[in-house]
């Protein structure tokens, strides 16, 4: 069977790249397709040993910082495509509508592992918003009309679906009218060791909008707890430059960090915060109870899915930041147990992972 794994452009290591690594480690002979790659990011490192086809997107000058802009091309960049020589193409699919690719004579079957559906062609929040710019907002209805017709087009060609989520699931069941099988994400972290707790609150994001961290500052600012937050500005600094002001010096902004020392951070945190709004699954807070730390989150999205009211963590209702400190003050009264939270996340394992893509793909190529 000869498999080809498509993703929307590699420029960083976030959450969609680590089920495209995981997708790798199934299929250890499948080439990645991509619109582009950023060849100065250290995202390109987890992918050193794999043959990697960029489209003719990647031979504009500064590519990977106009996907953005160009992003009307997206026919023509996944048009150009031919995967004539395989069985079974995966996308790995979410902001760039990574899907729905040409076909021969019906020759090859596509299953589409969505992330989301584009976030910014439904009305969710993103983490940047341009659009609060009048022509960019002007730029972004006409394109995004456009694209809207188009996602639904190219989802329909879809063989099968896959869900990151039920989140997902109900989203690609809303906007493409199509079902779907939810298979989570892997969550793995390397092995450490014993680490001490302290006490700090810490939070894993790329340093954008949309992710609650101006919540978290002004939350650790008033009530003047520790609070740590690892993870790089998405390439626009005036996000970051907001939140050091915000700070005032009072919270630690890591940067970017290894994952040994990530894993280090999360066993040695007091707990861990998630609050982005409705996120699309969110692997960072199953990560924590992996390892041993509870999680606070905002009740939406994939957090649902993943932490335990009372058990795991605390879910909370009230988006803001007095309702952020309500749930912070209600977690340091409670005793959660460091099994309950890493039988938890053990449920969402690479193991897991691995043996349910298998057992649908085999499924479907009977």
């Amino acid at each position: 069977m000869k498999v080809a794994i498509v993703h929307d452009y590699i420029k960083e290591f976030g959450g969609a790249e680590r089920v495209l690594r995981a997708l790798c480690d199934i299929f250890p002979e499948a080439p990645i397709y991509t619109a582009s790659v950023d060849k100065s990011s250290s995202a390109l490192n987890h992918f050193k040993d794999r043959k990697i086809i960029t489209s003719w997107f990647n031979l504009l000058p500064f590519a990977s910082k106009l996907v953005s802009p160009l992003r009307f091309l997206t026919p023509l960049i996944w048009g150009s495509f031919n995967f004539k020589d395989y069985d079974v193409v995966i996308s790995s699919a979410s902001w760039f509508t990574t899907k729905g690719f040409k076909k021969q004579n019906d020759k090859f079957i596509e299953i589409c592992y969505c992330h989301t559906p584009p976030r910014w062609l439904y009305g969710y929040t993103t983490s940047v918003n341009f659009q609060k710019y009048g022509l960019i907002k002007a730029y972004a209805a006409i394109v995004g009309h456009f694209l809207r017709v188009y996602d639904f087009k190219q989802a329909q060609k879809v063989d099968f679906f896959i869900a990151n989520s039920k989140e997902v699931a109900g989203r690609i069941k809303k906007f493409y009218r199509r079902d779907s099988t939810v298979i989570y994400p892997p969550v793995s972290l390397p092995k450490v060791g014993e680490v001490k707790k302290e006490n700090f609150y810490f939070i894993v994001s790329r340093i954008v909008g949309a992710k609650g961290l101006d919540m978290a500052v002004e939350a650790a600012v008033r009530q003047g707890f520790s609070l740590k937050i690892a993870g790089a500005p998405a390439g626009y600094y005036f996000e970051y430059n907001k939140l050091l002001e915000k700070a005032k010096g009072k919270v630690e902004f890591l940067g970017q960090i290894s994952d040994e020392e990530l894993a280090r951070l999360y066993k040695s945190a007091k707990a861990f915060l998630a609050l982005s709004k409705d996120e699309d699954f969110g692997i960072t807070p199953v990560e924590a109870m992996l390892s041993g730390t509870p999680v606070i989150a905002f009740n939406g999205g994939g957090y649902k899915e993943t932490v335990i009211d009372g058990k795991t963590g605390v879910l909370f209702n009230d988006y803001s930041v007095g309702g952020l400190i309500t749930a912070i003050k209600r977690f340091e009264k409670m005793k959660l147990k460091t099994e309950d939270l890493v039988k938890q996340a053990d449920k969402f394992s690479k193991e897991r992972f691995e043996k349910e893509i298998r057992e649908f793909i085999d499924s479907k190529i009977k």
